[in-house]
């Protein structure tokens, strides 16, 4: 009967496929970047009737200040179980489309070439949630129904590190109160195996900034003047040694040592060096093969701090011989259970005045902290289960991404398992120029998550 079950699902996502395209490709025509406060308003009304149009019910929560959260709703009626509540998260901003120039088409307006749709937000992350909206459509088309309650949070603040999701999770708790939680991602990789996690890296994002003068200057004043740019570095050289050692005192306090069967998990994930390196262009050898370590261990299990850009003096075209007035450093520290982003953030203010850099300013820009599902629950299991029925492939689920979201609350406030899987692929470039999907990932991840959907009910009477 499953199956059967999963045929029709497929012949039905066929039928429907070029008009949940046609969608998908009006969605991305809306330049929502949230960084430069573009193009809101209109993303949201569009979300809301098309939810509308799917048979949901929609409310905008936007009291407690921020882009607008949408929450939706799908009643499984009589058709199905309605003592069960799947939630997915989405989230409707995207990153800059910047520089221009590297993109092949036009970033905000939607190309399909060689099986692949390009355009900013495809693969991050509005194909995902067109992807959800057209397996209840299947679903309804199929079984006259739905097989449970379906929620959707969808956000608009997640590409600036949602700053102001916690309020509204905290307020509407019973609102977005769910069974489980469908995450916002996932893709296959360079062996069309099929990536999931089950969990997420916290995140203590910074900018140091270190004035020296009121102007820049002639360069020819470096005799007896001290540059900001050369000061700066210096600072950044103390937290971290040419071994890629963090070197900031109370940096790994708290750390929460991972399970047996989050390490033996580990072990289980595929890597590929040589693919890491042709994928990247890397001119150096992996920092864990210097080190001697695992390289999935380092990416799942350990806590990294990266320069994420500089900024100083002149950068342009030719020369310009001058003494910068000010330096300034994006710094990103990906963090695991147990460290918390605000004491981070004091252990490098500390660090830098121990060290004699009382006079660098540092802010913290955003925080959040990693979170890690229960991977003996029942869900995991029937997520992971699902997917290998669906796809006929290899299915690998990690304990956590080495990305970010805000994972963290939706577990701690609302309770539940989360596993975050979508229809990216290796290539699909998130955050960068010519951001993609294939057209065949789309497909198959919309009759993936109807047929997950059926047997999610089942999947919690494990646990009853």
């Amino acid at each position: 009967m499953s199956q059967e079950l999963l045929q029709k699902l497929i012949n039905n996502t066929k039928e429907i496929l070029p008009q949940s395209l046609e969608l998908l490709k009006d969605y991305l025509t809306f330049p929502t970047v949230s960084a430069q406060k573009r193009a809101i308003p209109e993303t949201v009304q569009f979300l809301s009737q098309i939810i509308k149009e799917t048979g949901g019910e929609v409310k905008i929560l936007d009291d407690l200040g921020g882009n607008p959260v949408i929450y939706a709703y799908f009643s499984a009626g009589s058709k199905g179980n309605s003592q069960k509540t799947l939630l997915f998260y989405n989230h409707y901003d995207v990153q800059p489309p910047e520089p221009f120039e590297e993109w092949e088409s036009e970033p905000f307006h939607p190309t399909i070439k060689d099986g692949k749709l390009y355009a900013r937000g495809a693969a991050d992350n509005k194909g995902d949630l067109i992807v959800r909206l057209t397996a209840i459509k299947v679903l309804q088309n199929v079984m006259g129904g739905l097989p449970c309650n379906i929620k959707f949070m969808i956000e608009g603040e997640e590409e600036i590190g949602s700053p102001n999701l916690t309020p509204y999770l905290s307020k509407y708790k019973e609102l977005f109160s769910a069974d489980a939680c469908i995450w916002e991602f996932g893709n296959k990789d360079d062996q069309e195996r099929v990536q999931m996690v089950a969990g997420i890296k916290g995140m203590a994002y910074m900018e140091l900034t270190c004035v020296g003068a009121d102007i820049d200057m002639h360069s020819s004043v470096g005799a007896y003047v001290d540059n900001a740019a050369w000061r700066l570095v210096h600072a950044l050289a103390t937290m971290r040694n040419d071994q890629h050692d963090i070197l900031v005192e109370g940096f790994f306090d708290g750390i929460i040592d991972p399970t047996e069967a989050e390490i033996e998990a580990v072990h289980m994930l595929p890597f590929d060096e040589e693919a890491i390196q042709s994928l990247y262009g890397l001119k150096r050898p992996l920092i864990t093969k210097e080190k001697g370590e695992d390289p999935r261990e380092a990416m799942v299990f350990k806590p990294t701090m990266t320069i994420c850009g500089l900024e100083s003096g002149y950068t342009g075209e030719g020369a310009k011989t001058v003494l910068p007035k000010r330096a300034k450093a994006k710094l990103d520290c990906r963090l695991v259970p147990g460290q918390d982003p605000e004491h981070i953030f004091k252990c490098i203010q500390t660090h830098l005045i121990k060290n004699g850099f009382n006079d660098i300013d540092v802010e913290l820009i955003n925080g959040q902290k990693a979170y890690r599902s229960d991977y003996h629950h029942p869900f995991i299991h029937h997520v992971y289960q699902s997917a290998k029925t669906a796809y006929q492939k290899e299915v690998v689920i990690a304990p956590n991404s080495a990305g970010t979201g805000p994972m963290f609350d939706f577990g701690e406030l609302l309770e539940l398992p989360i596993v975050s899987t979508g229809v990216g692929w290796i290539g699909s470039k998130v955050h960068a120029p010519n951001e993609s999907i294939r057209l065949k990932d789309f497909e198959e991840g919309i009759y993936y998550i109807a047929y997950m959907l059926t047997g999610f009910p089942d999947s919690l009477n494990d646990m009853d």
